[in-house]
């Protein structure tokens, strides 16, 4: 990324330059002193238990060039560098944020969506940097603090950003959105998450539709028309100038997909044939776990191909992809374990199919280690049970992870099948190592682990690789 002057940093936040060179440089920003590598500014953010004025020390220590902060803590501080105080810290980082992206990037696409976001996002960035310079969003940073970072770090010659934005509760969205001011806005779905915050999946699919706050006049929308609350999204909010793009599976639009199906019982994967109105068709092979994949897919076809980007360009971007840590990676372990690692995020909706497209594979025997899907509110217990009756119909074995994965257990249980419950993630990540370790999980077998990012089922498979290497030496 450019270099830009303390000086553009005061002007755009308002803020008063306690000491230090107006005309010093800094490159890109942070709030978070451990990430820092030298000559970015630094922000002290206030949090829930953390406080980064706690930190300032730290960070100019670390290598930042300024720092900014709602108090003069100069004599905690030796390194000679940038004081900027502002009244709001998350206010300032904002303000600058609006400041860069009148620059860069050229062109934003932001995509939303209850389930599917990072991985899509991933796929349209791969097709891009056929013809483009792409910058992407790391991780999922996509809230009202990881965008802001996200595009204060990206180079300044970035011809298409690819970030996604989610929300939590009302409002949220509308106020990133208007952080990033898109040129063009993806709907991949609306599913029944973050129902603590939400009545209802109208509550859901209306915040969403915020996205389209800070869209550039003119811009383009694409929408998933096989999803009844993005079609409503389309319906009722959709900005006077804006064009929009409909894909789908299911119903006639302008972008679809057909003929889904497998790679093959060894290889996961999808195949299907994209087809652009009035273009042409071209057969996509998505070397990626799950057929619900095929839908994040063609939302990022949908938009490249929108972009500028041919249909051939589009199948030899998928035919190398590599599907991101934790979202379906396919792990093939010494002694003849199949580790399916979607453990990044999980939904109802996202559990059973990532149940069902497991069950396609090849396998002597299926487990599943389930944690528990947070922020369902009081529908929670029941969508558990939905997921464990289903695991126990689809012939799994399950082991549930968290308090209401206690339902799902006794879903499974209730419908016939197997089914054991433990504590937390350390517990599970014990109990896997000790499974490889007895052969109770060994040859032919094939385990799923999926949960919420807050149950942190990584460690399982972690454990599986460590125990599984360490059988096979």
């Amino acid at each position: 990324m450019a270099e830009r002057s303390v000086a553009f940093a005061m002007a755009a936040m308002g803020a008063e330059l306690l000491s230090g060179d107006r005309q010093q440089l800094w490159r890109g920003i942070d709030f978070d002193c451990r990430r820092l590598r030298g000559g970015e500014l630094f922000f002290a953010l206030p949090g829930e238990r953390l406080d980064g004025h706690d930190f300032v020390a730290q960070a100019a220590a670390s290598g930042a060039v300024g720092v900014v902060v709602t108090r003069d803590l100069r004599p905690q501080v030796e390194q000679d560098i940038a004081w900027l105080k502002v009244d709001d810290t998350l206010r300032a980082l904002h303000a600058l944020t609006h400041a860069v992206r009148r620059e860069v990037p050229e062109n934003l696409v932001a995509i939303t969506g209850s389930a599917g976001k990072t991985t899509t996002k991933e796929l349209l960035s791969a097709m891009l940097e056929r013809r483009f310079r792409v910058a992407k969003s790391p991780g999922n940073f996509n809230n009202l603090y990881g965008f802001p970072l996200s595009l204060l770090n990206i180079p300044d010659d970035t011809e298409w950003m690819v970030a996604e934005m989610g929300m939590s509760v009302p409002g949220e969205l509308r106020q990133v959105s208007k952080l990033g001011c898109p040129e063009v806005a993806v709907f991949t779905n609306v599913r029944p998450v973050h129902l603590e915050n939400f009545d209802n999946l109208r509550g859901i699919s209306e915040a969403k539709a915020e996205l389209l706050a800070g869209l550039a006049d003119g811009g383009l929308v694409v929408a998933n028309c096989d999803d009844r609350e993005v079609m409503h999204i389309v319906r009722t909010h959709l900005p006077e100038g804006a064009r929009l793009l409909r894909y789908g599976f299911l119903k006639e639009a302008e972008v679809r997909g057909r003929e889904l199906q497998p790679l093959g019982p060894d290889r996961p994967g999808c195949r299907f044939l994209l087809t652009v109105e009035d273009e042409g068709e071209q057969w996509i092979e998505l070397p990626i776990h799950g057929l619900y994949n095929a839908e994040n897919c063609l939302a990022a076809a949908a938009t490249s191909h929108a972009l500028g980007i041919s249909l051939a360009e589009i199948a030899e971007a998928m035919a190398s992809f590599r599907p991101s840590s934790m979202r379906g990676e396919v792990h093939r372990l010494a002694g003849g374990l199949a580790v399916v690692d979607d453990s990044y995020n999980s939904n109802p909706d996202a559990a059973i199919k990532a149940l069902e497209s497991a069950r396609q594979l090849a396998a002597k025997r299926y487990w599943a280690v389930l944690g528990d899907m947070l922020e369902l509110g009081p529908q929670g217990p029941e969508m558990h049970r939905q997921v464990g009756k289903r695991a126990a119909d689809l012939g799994f074995n399950v082991v549930g992870v968290g308090p209401l994965c206690q339902q799902l257990v006794a879903a499974v249980q209730g419908a016939g099948g197997r089914g054991e419950h433990l504590p937390d993630a350390a517990s599970a990540a014990a109990w896997a190592e000790e499974q490889v370790m007895s052969h109770k999980l060994s040859d032919g077998d094939l385990i799923l682990i999926k949960g919420s990012r807050g149950i942190g089922l990584e460690a399982v498979t972690q454990a599986l690789v460590r125990a599984a290497q360490g059988d096979a030496d």
